[in-house]
C-alpha cells in the first residue's frame, strides 16, 4: 500500500519508521526523493494513516501498488 508523506530529510523518514514500528507487524520501504512510503501490513489504511500523521507531516493514502 502506498502513501504520500511530506518528508524532506532523513530525520523525517526516521520519524516515519519510528511511528510505524510502534504499530508492530509493519514492513515499510521509504522513497525519500518521491516522498512515498510503501507499506505491507495487516493494519487498516486508517490506522496506518493516523500513525503517519503523528509525525506532524502531511500524509495521504495513494492506493495499492
Amino acid at each position: 500500500i502506498e502513501y504520500f508523506v511530506d518528508m524532506t530529510c532523513e530525520g523525517c523518514s526516521s520519524a516515519v519508521k519510528r511511528v510505524l514500528s510502534k504499530l508492530g507487524g509493519v514492513q515499510c520501504d521509504i522513497d525519500l526523493p518521491n516522498k512515498k512510503v510503501l507499506i505491507d501490513s495487516d493494519h487498516s489504511d486508517d490506522v496506518i494513516l493516523e500513525a503517519l500523521k503523528k509525525t506532524g507531516k502531511d500524509a495521504k493514502f495513494l492506493g495499492t501498488k
